[in-house]
C-alpha cells in the first residue's frame, strides 16, 4: 500500500506543478486552489508512504515522479520541446526510481 501512496503522491505532484503553470497563464483563484489540493494530497500521501518506505527512497521516487510527469506534462498540454535528448533523460529519472524501488 505504501508504493501506492507514492505513485499518489507523485502524480499529485504532477497535477500540482501542471497547476502553477495554468496559474501563471491565467491568475484566477481555481488555479490556486486547485495548486494547493494537488500539492496537499500529494505532502499527504507521500507522508502515509514513508511511514513504511525509507525517507530517502520515497523522497527520490517522489521527486522523480514529479519532476519527469512534470516535463511530461509540459510537453504535452504546454508545447514544451519534445527533443529526444530531454526523453532521454527523463528515462534515465524514471529507470533511477525502480531502481531503488528494487533495491529498497
Amino acid at each position: 500500500m505504501a508504493w501506492i501512496s507514492l505513485i499518489l503522491a507523485g502524480l499529485f505532484e504532477m497535477f500540482g506543478v501542471a497547476m502553477i503553470n495554468k496559474l501563471h497563464r491565467d491568475r484566477n483563484w481555481q488555479s490556486l486552489v486547485l495548486m494547493f489540493l494537488g500539492f496537499g494530497a500529494s505532502f499527504i500521501f507521500l507522508s502515509y508512504a514513508m511511514e513504511t518506505l525509507p525517507m530517502g527512497t520515497a523522497y527520490a521516487i517522489w521527486t522523480g515522479i514529479g519532476a519527469s510527469g512534470g516535463a511530461i506534462v509540459g510537453m504535452l498540454l504546454y508545447g514544451e520541446s519534445k527533443d529526444w535528448k530531454r526523453l532521454v533523460f527523463i528515462t534515465m529519472v524514471l529507470c533511477a526510481a525502480v531502481g531503488l524501488k528494487l533495491v529498497s
